[in-house]
């Protein structure tokens, strides 16, 4: 059973500026919840009791957000607005989650590696704060029943178009099961042409303690930054590491369409609005 997990959110979210100049690219409103919300209830769904977030500098809104609020809601007691007390209660139901400061953005890598501490000896997830992945069973908890079978690394992966290959560390591996496939190479955002497979990772991971060690031999790559590509390299050369094809829908919401995309799914999701969207969206189509 994996317990514990780590969510890096120290990223600059450049591609969202400039509102992410004063406001963490996680918190970005997917209706009324932030995009972390979502990553925080899929761990939690998958089992985890222990969370680590791994912030920086700008980002003391995720903390106030799954903080205690006792004035807001006894505010909202006192107006017996129980809807919206409910719902900000559940907010600190949420396990105990943890945060850890990563002082400068030297990749993904380095902020997993801020969380050695914490981890200790013991598997762990990582979940990235700025994807949402959608299925009635986490797509975490679907990796950690491949991990509880091999007790080895896992990588969430999926297809992805020829144009995004570059975006992605991108995967080569023997199929051992039809969405499961033991890794035999990963390289971190190849040209297209260039590239082993259109199997790329996508921001879900279990990893054995030992990725640390490789975390620590790993030089600066891509962009000057310690790549988490290049420790899972590492980590081949003595332990096994399986990419699982994960079930449910992911949305990228560190990149601007994929986030509109994500508002508008999961508003045509809600009860509440998506007779008058889907009326607007028809309406506003046939313009």
């Amino acid at each position: 059973m994996i317990h514990k997990a780590v969510i890096p959110a120290a990223g600059l979210g450049t591609r969202f500026l400039p509102v992410t100049k004063s406001m963490p690219k996680e918190m970005l409103p997917i209706i009324d919840k932030p995009v972390i919300h979502y990553v925080v209830e899929e761990a939690v769904k998958s089992g985890i009791d222990d969370i680590i977030i791994i912030t920086g500098r700008g980002k003391r809104a995720i903390e106030d957000y799954f903080d205690t609020a006792p004035e807001l809601e006894m505010r909202l007691k006192n107006q017996h607005n129980t809807d919206a007390l409910s719902r900000l209660q559940e907010i600190s139901e949420f396990p105990t989650i943890h945060y850890v400061r990563q002082k400068e953005p030297h990749g993904l890598g380095d902020a997993i590696l801020k969380s050695e501490n914490h981890i200790g000896n013991e598997p762990f997830a990582v979940l990235l704060g700025d994807d949402i992945i959608s299925n009635a069973t986490p797509c975490t908890a679907q990796m950690a029943s491949v991990f509880s079978r091999f007790r080895s690394s896992v990588i969430s992966v999926e297809h992805v178009p020829r144009e995004k290959i570059s975006s992605y560390g991108i995967i080569q591996g023997n199929a051992i099961e039809p969405d499961l496939m033991r890794v035999e190479n990963i390289v971190e955002k190849p040209a297209p042409e260039n590239a082993p497979s259109d199997i790329g990772a996508v921001g879900r991971y279990i990893f054995v303690p030992e990725i640390f060690d490789c975390l620590k031999k790993t030089r600066p790559g891509v962009g000057n930054e310690i790549q988490l590509t290049d420790a899972i390299q590492i980590l081949l050369k003595d332990h096994p590491v399986y990419a699982c094809k994960f079930s449910g829908r992911r949305y990228d919401t560190g990149d601007k369409l994929g986030y509109i995309k994500t508002i508008i799914d999961y508003a045509l999701d809600d009860p509440q609005i998506q007779k008058e969207l889907r009326h607007y969206l028809d309406q506003r189509l046939t313009r």
